[in-house]
């Protein structure tokens, strides 16, 4: 179904513009392809989540999650059906951890500068279908990946409200985890693809 519907989209978009050329009906693709399985993996782990009674838990973390990610980027399933089990897993179970968990006041700075240093290490993660060639851009991600780091913490000593508290850290640990080298090592993804591109500019 997926393929089926991809390619009568870049059919539509080729009648459309003949002029493009197939790198840039490739750009085009990837983007649609992007929310593609972003609208249906939602509709499927949103309708779990509401059958489990977590769907406002599930709705914080996604948001705090997508913006962290937005600069940090990470790793990408190979395929929908993997994508689809592995965000099931770790943002259902992400979404009790937010809903059950409190966490202590030492617990929560520690998580923060594990958080920081992974960040400071390791974003952005790009992938195949999206490297990060350019040098200043992955500068700017890293930086603003930081910062956004910074500003959970700082929301987290201001807001007493639980939930939004774990949504942050929790949120930020997922994103954490997907940036790790070790993580595209277990899925058998090439890590800092920019490199293959012989670019450093």
């Amino acid at each position: 179904m997926k393929k089926r519907f991809l390619n009568s989209i870049r059919s539509l978009i080729k009648n459309q513009y003949p002029n493009y050329s197939n790198d840039k009906l490739d750009e085009i693709m990837y983007g649609v392809e992007g929310i593609y399985l972003t609208i249906t993996k939602t509709i499927v782990i949103f309708s779990i989540a509401l059958l489990l009674g977590i769907f406002k838990e599930l709705l914080f973390l996604l948001i705090a999650f997508n913006f962290i990610r937005l600069f940090a980027f990470g790793m990408h399933a190979n395929n929908s059906i993997t994508c689809l089990i592995f965000s099931t897993i770790i943002f259902i179970g992400g979404a009790f951890l937010c809903k059950y968990v409190s966490l202590d006041t030492k617990t929560l700075y520690l998580l923060y500068f594990i958080a920081l240093i992974v960040i400071a290490i390791y974003a952005p993660a790009d992938t195949v279908k999206r490297p990060l060639i350019k040098k200043k851009k992955r500068i700017k991600f890293k930086i603003l990946s930081i910062i956004t780091v910074l500003i959970y913490f700082t929301l987290s000593l201001f807001i007493k409200n639980n939930l939004i508290i774990n949504s942050l850290i929790f949120g930020l640990i997922i994103e954490c985890i997907l940036i790790l080298p070790i993580t595209y090592k277990a899925f058998k993804m090439p890590y800092r693809n920019y490199i293959n591109y012989g670019l450093n500019t």
